[in-house]
């Protein structure tokens, strides 16, 4: 396949979307194309590797093991390509190409707006946001899969971070809650805690929380997104620990309120975040210097 690859670059293109997106449907709404045309490539690339790359079980597609090598290989090529369209930009000074981040859930209440005002003086920058929770994001820097990320408690390695801005974790309850005073976690232990899926920065800090406070709460609910918990916390379904920076909004209309816990805030910050040894375009570097300068403010 190797041998093929300057060739059909558009292919290994096509190849990694499905890979990604595990559904033909998808990878061909996001690269423009129809799905036959996507399932045309698909058996073209199988018929140059001479193995069959995806499998369907049931309703769901899945990678074989020689998608699963192959993919790693046409990653690293895409990857390298990508790098070499880079290289070129600086060398002529581009304020335009594609720019690609990755931000945490959390992030997106306040990135969006960052992101507008950049994109304003950059009218030539092609924006690509992608937005997945905290253990997915790991995943996407380890892989060198975009140019930087927003997020919060960034890897020791393989990353460049930079501080931007406070991130406070707080408690908060729905506006009718009936405790004011100050309180311990252990007086929290009989309310139902709203939390996050497994891998999400916001659920990891909460059990670490409980451990180390001894306390196990009366019930536990998962959900998949801070606005499906926050509007859970409105209608008294529990309590949760968030990010301040997620509900400006309801704290400001009196549909949340933070509860006064011992310990909290727990004074957190956002990062920006640059796969190590990774070389930047002009347009991306801009983008670090603009939000190490501008995140403060919003």
């Amino acid at each position: 396949m190797i041998r093929h690859a300057p060739r059909h670059l558009r292919q290994m293109q096509i190849f990694d979307a499905v890979a990604r997106h595990l559904s033909f449907s998808n990878a061909a709404r996001e690269l423009g194309l129809t799905q036959p045309a996507v399932s045309l490539q698909i058996k073209q690339i199988e018929a140059l590797a001479g193995l069959p790359l995806f499998e369907q079980m049931g309703r769901v597609l899945l990678l074989t093991q020689a998608g699963t090598i192959l993919l790693g290989h046409v990653r690293t090529i895409l990857a390298a390509v990508t790098d070499a369209d880079k290289a070129m930009d600086a060398l002529k000074g581009k304020r335009a190409g594609a720019l690609r981040i990755g931000v945490v859930s959390t992030a997106k209440y306040f990135a969006p707006r960052l992101l507008s005002v950049f994109t304003a003086g950059y009218p030539g920058v092609e924006l690509g946001l992608t937005v997945a929770n905290r253990e997915q994001i790991l995943g996407m820097i380890q892989e060198n899969a975009l140019d930087l990320f927003i997020m919060g408690r960034p890897p020791t390695e393989p990353a460049v971070r930079a501080e931007l801005a406070p991130n406070p974790m707080v408690m908060v309850a729905a506006s009718d809650h009936l405790v004011r005073r100050k309180l311990t976690f252990h007086d929290l232990s009989g309310e139902t805690f709203l939390m996050r899926e497994p891998g999400s920065g916001t659920r990891i800090l909460m059990e670490k929380l409980m451990t180390d406070h001894g306390v196990l709460p009366h019930r536990m609910i998962e959900m998949s997104s801070n606005e499906t918990i926050k509007q859970a916390v409105m209608a008294g379904m529990g309590i949760s620990l968030l990010s301040r920076n997620t509900m400006s909004l309801e704290l400001s209309v009196g549909r949340l309120v933070i509860l006064d816990v011992e310990g909290l805030p727990i004074q957190r910050d956002w990062y920006v975040v640059i796969r190590e040894g990774k070389h930047l375009a002009p347009v991306a570097e801009a983008m670090v210097a603009f939000l190490k300068a501008a995140a403060r403010t919003c």
